[in-house]
């Protein structure tokens, strides 16, 4: 398939840049069948069912954004894609030159990072103190290209889902932002189960589809578990007939990527999984998820679940009636 296929207009000012003052309070598109309801998201518990199990991703962000300076002077900007050690890791940097091998990175307060090498887009850097305490102090909350302002404090605590438990992602499993501990609580008095997986979120996620053909793109890797327990309680939901309700394309991933043959089994390990038009979907039922960029990976996944015309379709009407699009607006919920 042709990637101008996945594309849609958005006006630039629908681009949500700051988080509601409450996170229920967002919107949500209900895509059900060939039709379209305008809902609140805290109408949830309404729309599902005792006995549906939602899966939800409890990686927690990092403060994976670092600032400093190169030994000429000049400012850079370094943004952590994966720890990879206790004083290494892989970085995409910011600067008017690219560092070269061997290059110190001044922080503060004489911590500071060497250029090891380069792999791709990606740096290689090795700190001179360990990056936790280091990010702890210094790091900066990565929020996404789109958002056109620094983080505020404020971020600390949205960009994160409220049962985040298991750091690592560089971005947010946005999905997961509408809920709070109320919503939570009315959706197990309605007798919905939840159960999590964890699946941390890579740079690669902003990534764009550059290839004409999205079948010759390569998608990022990412670490994600799925256990043991939450594949039993998957089974134990489908052989009561109910649904597996995935909060975000991140979930889809991770259990699409413990069941390659069809049986979901406990996984642990990277994932590469694209999924795209023409994929089977073997062990989610509904879908819960943000509005996404055009031509992404993360808009061809979700056409693939509902079919590219529908969701192209439920697109233009979020447009139409001012839905707030990315990582802090509002959301849908897809039926298959």
């Amino acid at each position: 398939m042709d990637r101008t296929e996945f594309h849609y207009d958005l006006p630039a000012e629908l681009i949500a840049q700051q988080p509601l003052p409450e996170r229920t309070a967002s919107r949500l598109l209900v895509v059900d069948g060939d039709s379209t309801e305008d809902r609140r998201f805290s109408d949830l518990p309404g729309l599902l069912t005792a006995g549906d199990l939602l899966v939800l991703n409890d990686t927690r962000v990092i403060r994976a954004r670092l600032r400093g300076r190169k030994p000429t002077g000049g400012q850079v900007e370094m943004l952590l894609e994966r720890i990879t050690g206790s004083r290494t890791a892989t970085a995409q940097i910011k600067a008017s030159r690219s560092p070269a091998g061997g290059t110190e990175l001044s922080i503060s307060n004489g911590s500071g990072a060497r250029v090891l090498g380069r792999d791709g887009p990606l740096f290689r850097l090795e700190f001179n103190t360990d990056i936790e305490p280091l990010l702890r102090t210094h790091g900066e909350v990565p929020l996404p290209p789109y958002i056109r302002r620094s983080a505020a404090p404020e971020d600390q605590d949205r960009y994160q889902t409220v049962y985040a438990r298991d750091d690592g992602s560089v971005a947010a499993p946005t999905a997961g932002l509408h809920f709070d501990s109320e919503l939570l609580q009315a959706l197990h008095k309605r007798g919905v189960k939840t159960a999590f997986l964890t699946l941390h979120v890579g740079i690669g996620t902003f990534a764009p589809v550059r290839t004409r053909r999205i079948e010759d793109h390569r998608l990022h890797s990412e670490w994600c578990h799925v256990t043991p327990e939450l594949c039993a309680q998957i089974q134990r939901a489908r052989q009561h007939g109910r649904r597996v309700v995935a909060v975000g394309t991140t979930a889809v991933r991770a259990l699409e990527s413990a069941a390659p043959d069809g049986e979901l089994k406990p996984f642990e390990g990277e994932t590469s999984l694209f999924i795209r038009p023409g994929y089977r979907f073997r062990a989610v039922d509904l879908l819960i998820t943000n509005f996404h960029l055009p031509e992404s990976s993360l808009l061809m996944l979700v056409c693939a679940f509902a079919g590219r015309e529908r969701v192209l379709a439920a697109y233009r009407h979020a447009v139409a009636q001012r839905y707030r699009f990315f990582s802090y607006g509002d959301a849908m919920l897809i039926e298959p």
